[in-house]
């Protein structure tokens, strides 16, 4: 079965062209969302993705329509691979039931792949650098010693509560407790 799946960003555009394509190719249902492809919850995506069985066809007007990213793409082309769903993008001209269209498909996958590689290369670089001139990684201390050694005192004092001191050093409880420790 040929099924469908087309999105819009906003309420203002409309997803007619998108429509047409997939009832032109020979959708027998067809799914659609008007909702941002980085928002995790698009509830036709996720109803459509529980109602594909193998053997079925997926068939988007373009690979962005149906996923938030590369990574996300290769993800969930994967994914309805491992089902044995086959998923066809009209713009791109990608089939992944013949071989030309899964070779074009693990292509991105092995750029996306490459590209994930290539950050982190840049990361663990930028990473020894800054050590090396000195600079310490993570999150900055919220107080300094001599902050923590007055919060450690005051804390002796039964007068002054936990709110009181969370209220002169602007931490949370769980940061205060973390310091008390």
């Amino acid at each position: 079965m040929k099924i469908g799946y087309c999105r819009v960003s906003t309420a203002e555009q409309n997803l007619n062209s998108q429509l047409d394509a997939l009832q032109g190719a020979g959708c027998e249902k067809i799914y659609s969302d008007t909702v941002s492809g980085k928002n995790l919850e698009r509830a036709e995506f996720t109803r459509m993705i529980e109602n594909l069985r193998k053997g079925d066809v997926l068939v988007v007007y373009k690979l962005d329509r149906l996923s938030r990213s590369l990574k996300d793409l290769i993800q969930t082309g994967t994914a309805l691979g491992e089902r044995g769903v086959d998923l066809i993008s009209l713009n791109e001209n990608i089939d992944t039931s013949t071989p030309t269209g899964k070779l074009i498909f693990h292509m991105f996958g092995a750029f996306a792949e490459f590209e994930r590689d290539i950050i982190r290369e840049r990361t663990a670089a930028g990473l020894k650098a800054a050590r090396k001139r000195g600079v310490k990684g993570g999150r900055k201390k919220t107080l300094t010693p001599a902050q923590i050694k007055k919060l450690k005192a005051l804390h002796q004092n039964p007068d002054v509560g936990v709110a009181s001191l969370q209220k002169i050093f602007g931490v949370s409880r769980s940061t205060l407790y973390r310091y008390l420790n």
